[in-house]
């Protein structure tokens, strides 16, 4: 049988940096994506649906669904599949 440990003390993360969402500068570490960073530092809403304006955040964590989609430095991408980088440009996903 293979144990687990499940302990906030054994997980390893990487280098601590900070990019930005809408303007606003998130702390985030090296290797997790823009939807985790996000969601740790407390921000759901990545976008408003275009059809009725409801809030649209991470859903299937694997960029299938694209409930995600942020503008990562000028491009549309899901969240969930960019690797954050010091000082990258997040804005909202929404579409005007």
């Amino acid at each position: 049988m293979i144990s687990v440990s499940l302990r906030a003390a054994d997980i390893q993360r990487g280098e601590p940096l900070a990019f930005s969402f809408d303007g606003v500068v998130v702390p985030a570490y090296a290797g997790e994506s823009v939807a985790a960073a996000l969601l740790a530092a407390g921000i759901r809403i990545l976008r408003a649906s275009p059809r009725n304006a409801q809030p649209r955040g991470a859903f299937c964590w694997m960029g299938l669904c694209q409930e995600c989609t942020v503008v990562v430095d000028h491009v549309r991408r899901p969240a969930c599949r960019v690797i954050v980088r010091e000082g990258m440009q997040v804005m909202s996903g929404t579409i005007a």
